[in-house]
């Protein structure tokens, strides 16, 4: 099971009347529930597994590179959440979504120097390319 953080937001507030009582119902959604986030840690493990199969040089130079850039969609999503105003969520979304156009340069890189085969490229640009439109869509709302 998932730890919950304290870290929440309040989505929806809804007032009902009952006789004199007024109950308030809070909906709270946390962080680690966004699909875009599940999908960004999914992502994360992925390129971690992919490279933990290299060469000692190729995890140093390509490899580092690479998980840090997958690792830090996630980071970002989780770092604007947290943020109160909504310019610093934005900006940080932001910035996930440029760590995400950089792991698509690794993905490639790595193709091209022949760390990955095709269908690994395959199925991790497919999953990139699901992220990078849910996380537009995110931002845009």
């Amino acid at each position: 099971m998932i730890l919950r953080y304290l870290i929440f937001d309040i989505v929806a507030l809804s007032i009902f009347r009952k006789s004199t009582t007024i109950i308030l119902c809070l909906t709270i959604y946390y962080w680690i529930d966004l699909d875009i986030y599940q999908q960004s840690l999914e992502i994360g493990e992925c390129v971690w597994n992919i490279v933990l199969k290299w060469e000692y040089f190729s995890k140093r130079t390509v490899g580092g590179q690479f998980v840090e850039a997958a690792d830090s969609i996630a980071s970002n999503i989780a770092e604007g959440y947290g943020r109160y105003f909504y310019k610093d969520r934005k900006q940080l979304y932001y910035y996930s979504r440029g760590s995400l156009l950089e792991t698509k340069t690794w993905a490639t890189k790595s193709f091209t120097r022949k760390l990955i085969s095709q269908e690994e490229l395959d199925t991790l640009i497919e999953k990139l390319k699901t992220l990078h439109l849910k996380l537009n869509s995110y931002i845009r709302n």
